[in-house]
């Protein structure tokens, strides 16, 4: 029996220890290229290492940090080809949704005025962490209203680094808020309207590169 509440302690110590390291990555604490040292971890975390061991693990596979022999977890660097393949992945995923909304006359998904208006708040608050989250619960929110599972799937499957490329483009072009505000109730309008062409255009340019981002990412 004792086996048990150790167990959960265990799981509920693993999963604080991946939100602390997960948010502080994502806040820009711990920098690009930098190790993160599990003992220094452990006592921000208030906790031993194995929990932070099993957070580090499953931040690898979230592609948040990789693992280096010898030397332990490295936070993952940004490159300008993977925020460019993480962008195609989307327009395709998002496109073939959209499509399918507007073939089926379904409509904008029944939350996205309230994700918007939240994301709008963040967004006047400067609160980006919250505002990229948001971003990507508006975007998810048409794959799945899209209703094919293994493309829903497949999308979840982007979603850590769908947040961190989030933060990163509003943190360093905070002047294209306005502008992907704007894209995001067109989306709407387009999909209430059925209007697939439209939809996909809008898409295509909402999830264009930003130049002096891409620049400033190592290659």
């Amino acid at each position: 029996m004792p086996l048990l509440p150790e167990g959960g302690a265990r799981a509920s110590a693993g999963e604080t220890a991946y939100r602390h390291i997960s948010e502080a990555i994502l806040r820009g604490e711990y920098a690009e290229g930098g190790f993160l040292d599990e003992s220094t971890l452990a006592r921000a975390v208030g906790t031993s290492r194995t929990p932070v061991r099993e957070a580090l693990n499953r931040l690898h596979a979230e592609r948040y940090v990789d693992l280096v022999p010898r030397r332990g977890a490295q936070v993952r660097v940004i490159t300008a080809t993977e925020m460019q393949e993480i962008y195609d992945t989307r327009l395709i995923i998002e496109s073939a949704a959209l499509a399918k909304i507007c073939r089926h006359e379904r409509g904008a998904p029944a939350a996205a005025a309230q994700i918007l208006g939240e994301m709008e708040t963040a967004g006047a608050q400067q609160d980006w962490s919250s505002f990229a989250r948001l971003d990507q619960r508006f975007h998810q929110s048409i794959v799945e209203q899209g209703g094919n599972a293994v493309l829903t799937d497949l999308y979840l499957a982007l979603r850590p680094r769908h947040i961190r490329l989030a933060i990163r483009t509003i943190t360093e072009a905070p002047h294209r808020r306005a502008t992907i505000e704007r894209e995001h109730r067109e989306l709407v309008e387009a999909m209430n309207t059925h209007d697939a062409e439209r939809a996909t255009q809008v898409l295509s340019e909402h999830l264009r590169f930003v130049p002096e981002l891409i620049n400033a990412l190592p290659g």
